[in-house]
């Protein structure tokens, strides 16, 4: 098996499953007040979550393999600020615009590449460094916007997972999410 070749794989299977579980979550929310929701002045909404990961996918996978990730028109401290005006199709759009970087980028990443280096905030880093790195990003973001989808969407929240006390008659855990 060719391990690099693997890795990329993976890699992109693990990023379409992520956001596809998001999506799932993103799809429950009534309304777009869900979006807007914060659940105290330190929590991020929803909406602000889905800026803040569009503007850090942006800026890390647009020429990833030859500018810093950390570009100088982003303005990572406005991804956070709430835009209550923001509709569920624009949300969807910036959202979308995020994973396109990402995936566009990582589609044209070749085995060979993976011993590159990148630099992330004037650090360098490994390409398989910085992809793990973006791996662990998201799925902390995504697990808080699953949380709060989950905490608006009230009784009528569809398990994205095993339902409690299910977890003998679950199929295989690629299937589930």
């Amino acid at each position: 098996m060719d391990f690099k070749k693997h890795y990329l794989d993976n890699t992109r299977f693990e990023f379409q499953r992520m956001k596809g579980l998001a999506e799932r979550a993103l799809e429950q929310i009534p309304g777009v007040d869900g979006f807007h929701f914060e659940l105290d002045e330190a929590s991020n909404s929803i909406a602000v979550l889905i800026q803040h990961l569009s503007g850090n996918m942006v800026s890390r996978w647009t020429d990833f393999l030859t500018s810093d990730g950390e570009k100088p028109n982003r303005h990572r401290d406005s991804e956070f600020e709430p835009n209550a005006g923001r509709t569920r199709d624009e949300l969807m759009e910036i959202w979308e615009r995020g994973w396109s970087s990402l995936f566009e980028s990582l589609n044209a990443l070749t085995a060979e590449e993976l011993d590159e280096t990148v630099v992330i905030r004037g650090e360098e880093h490994t390409v398989v460094e910085a992809i793990q790195r973006q791996i662990v990003h998201a799925s902390y973001h995504i697990g808080q916007l699953v949380y709060l989808a989950r905490h608006v969407s009230a009784d009528g929240w569809q398990s994205l997972s095993i339902r409690k006390g299910q977890s003998q008659s679950a199929p295989g855990r690629y299937k589930m999410l």
